[in-house]
């Protein structure tokens, strides 16, 4: 860019440009221009230009207060996403990693195609696509607070490949056993806040959420900008006409003291902590903490110090423009917590009422998955999603070792892509070793899947573990949950422009996710539908 200032500098500028300012400076003099220089004489070449100048640049009027940000540029953040890898499973037979059921990435993706563009591929994460919808997994019937379903059929993208669907379903409770709530809001009304999508539809989101609770609960507001405050003491939860006062008078202005807002939002669900009860405090921000604890390492550090009080986290993003994904995404992984993202109050309203028992009440945290594979039958694996929630193989038996929530009726499903034992397909590999050897054990079973998980009050996990053989998971038809979870993962193949995307296509999505769309009492498949055409115009 070129910068016209009135310093005695030669330039060489475009005759279109000197024209310009040539046309402009003759309406100037038109209008009382000097005509000669002081000393009378006629001015030289480079006088006249910089006359010219001067007279069509007016100098720029100073900025008034309110005017002095810089313009709204797009600050959104989202972390690289590393596809897994087909690993060899001679040399890596495990594969362990922590469950997530944060949805944010399917409505943030659902935000970016309605607006009529593609999302950043590193927006697109798998796992949070498919979990967003609910699946038709049985209740558990036995002392575990979920079942396990497993199923094995061709990879619908690679007819050389199988997909491996694990799936888990959580008890469902009736809202009316809940245990009651002691709910503390940490709302951000910074000025970043002040937009129709931000402040105004979280105190909407809020209003639903609050109208659900009843007498045994407990509502503290408190909110954060340029410092933290308490607006709204713990108070009952049917004194309901108190708490809408409180949350109508919220305004954005300020910048963004993060760090305090959450210190003191812990201290008061501490201090009004439900031994029985769910505690727990909702976080709504658009991410874009600028003041006091706000580097992605020190809120971290503050979450993960408070989550051994039995406070659950629970992350709700809202905006565009400067949308901090990443930061709330850690913030809710180190918190014992779940993120959603809001882009509408329908997405409000199926976070925090009609999925209310999931959002709010964990029946199990820590939840972590290993699988073995028999290199007998298994040449490599693939797990689609999860890529920050990869554990080392030692993790899994470490309690230390903080993993995801399930929570009341929620469901987890994930998916592996896998090369049988007898595909000539190349998978990458290492040298042989000099001073060991492995010996693969004869055995029938394709795999064995182990589980470890902890009381939602508790300090020590129980492991469940079963072996399962081909044939006792094979479906040549695969079920409305295995076409439907596979629809989703190949849709987020695309959009990701995955090089593991193989023969993956929009057509083919749609076409399997509308022969297993199911019920759909609250048309979320009949909406995907709609993405996955929308999604299919604009990569044209």
């Amino acid at each position: 860019m070129v910068l016209l200032t009135r310093s005695r500098v030669h330039w060489r500028l475009p005759s279109s440009l000197w024209a310009a300012i040539v046309l402009t400076a003759l309406v100037v003099g038109c209008e009382g221009a000097p005509q000669s220089t002081s000393s009378g004489a006629p001015p030289s070449e480079l006088e006249s230009q910089e006359l010219l100048l001067d007279q069509a640049i007016e100098p720029e009027a100073p900025l008034p207060d309110d005017a002095t940000q810089a313009p709204d540029f797009n600050t959104e953040e989202y972390d690289r996403i590393y596809e897994n890898p087909f690993m060899a499973v001679v040399q890596e037979p495990l594969s362990t990693f922590s469950i997530d059921v944060d949805t944010a990435s399917y409505a943030n993706t659902r935000r970016f195609l309605t607006e009529n563009r593609l999302p950043p591929p590193d927006a697109v994460r798998l796992e949070e696509l498919i979990n967003y919808f609910s699946y038709d997994y049985p209740q558990p019937t036995g002392d575990e607070p979920f079942s396990i379903t497993t199923e094995l059929t061709v990879a619908p993208w690679n007819p050389e490949h199988e997909l491996l669907l694990v799936g888990l379903q959580g008890q469902q409770l009736d809202t009316e056993v809940l245990p009651p709530n002691n709910l503390v809001f940490l709302l951000d009304v910074s000025g970043s806040m002040d937009e129709p999508n931000k402040l105004p539809l979280l105190k909407a989101a809020i209003k639903l959420l609050a109208e659900q609770m009843d007498a045994d609960d407990r509502v503290a507001i408190v909110v954060y900008a340029g410092a933290a405050g308490l607006v709204l003491e713990p108070t009952p939860g049917s004194e309901t006409s108190q708490i809408l006062a409180a949350i109508d008078a919220l305004e954005a202005g300020g910048s963004t003291a993060g760090g305090a807002g959450i210190e003191l939002a812990y201290q008061v669900a501490k201090e009004n902590f439900l031994p029985e009860g769910i505690n727990r405090e909702i976080l709504a921000t658009d991410g874009d903490f600028i003041v006091g604890a706000s580097s992605d390492g020190e809120l971290v550090r503050l979450i993960e110090g408070k989550r051994d009080d039995g406070i659950f986290l629970t992350v709700l993003g809202l905006g565009t423009g400067n949308y901090q994904d990443s930061k709330m995404e850690q913030l809710a992984n180190k918190g014992n917590g779940n993120y959603a993202y809001l882009d509408s109050l329908l997405e409000a309203k199926k976070a925090l009422v009609t999925e209310m028992g999931g959002t709010l009440v964990a029946i199990a945290k820590d939840v972590k998955l290993q699988i073995e594979f028999n290199p007998a039958e298994v040449k490599a694996y693939r797990l689609l999603g999860y890529e920050n929630r990869l554990l080392e193989a030692q993790d899994f038996n470490d309690d230390q070792k903080d993993a995801g929530e399930l929570g009341a009726g929620h469901s987890v499903t994930a998916l592996y892509e896998l090369i049988p034992a007898d595909s000539a397909a190349p998978v990458p590999g290492v040298d042989p070793l000099q001073y060991q050897e492995s010996t693969v054990l004869p055995s029938d079973d394709l795999l064995t899947l182990k589980l470890r998980y902890k009381q939602p009050d508790g300090d020590t996990s129980q492991l469940v573990q079963q072996a399962l053989q081909r044939e006792d998971i094979w479906q040549t038809t695969p079920s409305e949950n295995m076409q439907f979870a596979s629809a989703v993962a190949e849709f987020g193949l695309l959009l990701r422009n995955s090089e593991y995307k193989a023969d993956a296509d929009y057509e083919a999505v749609f076409i399997r996710a509308a022969q297993s769309r199911g019920a759909d009492f609250y048309g979320y498949r009949a909406e995907f539908l709609d993405l996955v055409q929308q999604a299919d115009l604009l990569s044209r």
